[in-house]
């Protein structure tokens, strides 16, 4: 594909594919705040509805490499055809499915993004001067995240009336308007691949999954981002079913002020997030203390007033930072023979983290209590950054 006019501002020539991400993820960001509530109405317990909310991004995972491979293969325009149908059937599924078929639902939507996210990345790389490509990719993040600060009003919106033809008609919406924008938009059309000609292969990954330990930097980035993933996933599945059950505020406006404060963050903080090829312990120090903080004020906050919103505020920071931070680490640390191979292992433990926080943190709901589950996060939470603390002095290579 043609590099896109380079004289228009990158915002101008992607914004098609922004429009797009902020579609896509609308539809993950309302569902999210819904299933839980629907699962437990319809008689889940939680350890059925972590199951249900982790499938999500634990085939993510599993698809990611699958993904690259094709998109490799048939170029990401083919591919983004063939997914936005697949999410537009999947979304049309929900409006009549019941909570049994919640969880290969979500399994489908899983396997439906990650083919996304690779999909628009590729698109980014393909169509922007190597100059603009930070700024493009920051753009996409951004758009990823902008449906925090309405899906979850919206979601809690339709809860609130009960009305079966509002539920519908948002997810017919959000089935359509993405296959309208999306096969038309500025994606490449040919296959994406490396420079000595060839593609990004599932093979790759595995051949590399097995020199984890010989790199202490993966090895420590990948440990805390699974750490802190994992409470992302907890706290994305079981807060709002916490709130509503428990009476303590509004689960809507919560994860609306959290994502405020992600975009925020990620917006005004993006010339702060290290970009130099350096560990610096005490920018990742204070993230990971703010997920501890985070979490440990969501279990307090049935005992405390005012404690509960924030909460959102700190972890809407880890959430904002850490990621970005530790990917931006690893494309400078890694050699460049295997970068691609252990930066998408390092996605996985991403994924891998958000789906157990789901699987496990509902079996702690189940037998305990939803503050010692965010108990449990906070140790997580502390757990990172122990581990970081004490291998910070061998994060350089």
């Amino acid at each position: 594909m043609a590099r896109l006019n380079e004289t228009r501002p990158v915002m101008m020539r992607l914004f098609p594919l922004f429009a797009l991400t902020v579609l896509f993820f609308s539809a993950n960001s309302i569902l999210t705040v819904l299933l839980p509530l629907q699962g437990e109405k319809s008689g889940m317990d939680h350890a059925e509805i972590g199951i249900m909310m982790g499938a999500y991004m634990f085939v993510c995972m599993l698809f990611r490499p699958i993904a690259g491979q094709m998109i490799g293969s048939y170029g990401p325009l083919f591919i983004m055809r063939l997914l936005l149908i697949a999410h537009a059937a999947c979304m049309l599924l929900y409006t009549f499915a019941d909570a049994d078929f919640y969880l290969p639902l979500r399994a489908w939507q899983g396997a439906v993004t990650a083919f996304f996210s690779m999909a628009l990345q590729a698109a980014i790389v393909e169509g922007l001067a190597e100059r603009d490509r930070g700024q493009g990719m920051t753009l996409y993040s951004l758009s990823s995240v902008i449906p925090t600060l309405f899906g979850p009003m919206v979601a809690m919106q339709i809860w609130g009336s009960a009305s079966l033809t509002l539920y519908v008609t948002v997810l017919i919406g959000l089935a359509l308007a993405p296959v309208l924008i999306g096969f038309n938009a500025p994606i490449a059309k040919g296959p994406r691949v490396r420079a000595g000609g060839e593609t990004f292969a599932l093979r790759d990954l595995v051949k590399s999954a097995s020199g984890i330990g010989r790199n202490r930097p993966l090895f420590v980035s990948m440990t805390v981002m699974l750490c802190v993933s994992c409470v992302f996933g907890a706290t994305a599945t079981f807060v709002p079913l916490f709130i509503v059950n428990g009476g303590t505020g509004h689960a809507g406006l919560y994860l609306t002020l959290q994502g405020i404060v992600v975009i925020g963050c990620r917006f005004i903080l993006r010339k702060k997030i290290p970009s130099d090829g350096r560990w610096h312990t005490g920018f990742i120090s204070a993230t990971l203390l703010s997920a501890l903080a985070g979490s440990i004020l969501l279990a307090l906050s049935q005992r405390f007033d005012g404690v509960l919103y924030l909460s959102a505020i700190f972890n809407g920071v880890a959430i904002a930072l850490l990621y970005p931070t530790l990917t931006t680490y690893l494309s400078f640390i890694l050699p460049v023979h295997s970068k691609y191979a252990w930066m998408g292992l390092f996605m996985c433990s991403y994924d891998l983290g958000f789906s157990l926080g789901g699987l496990v943190m509902g079996l702690v709901v189940e037998d305990f209590s939803y503050a010692v589950m965010f108990y449990c996060c906070a140790a997580l939470s502390l757990l990172a950054w122990i581990v970081m603390l004490a291998n910070r002095r061998h994060m350089q290579q």
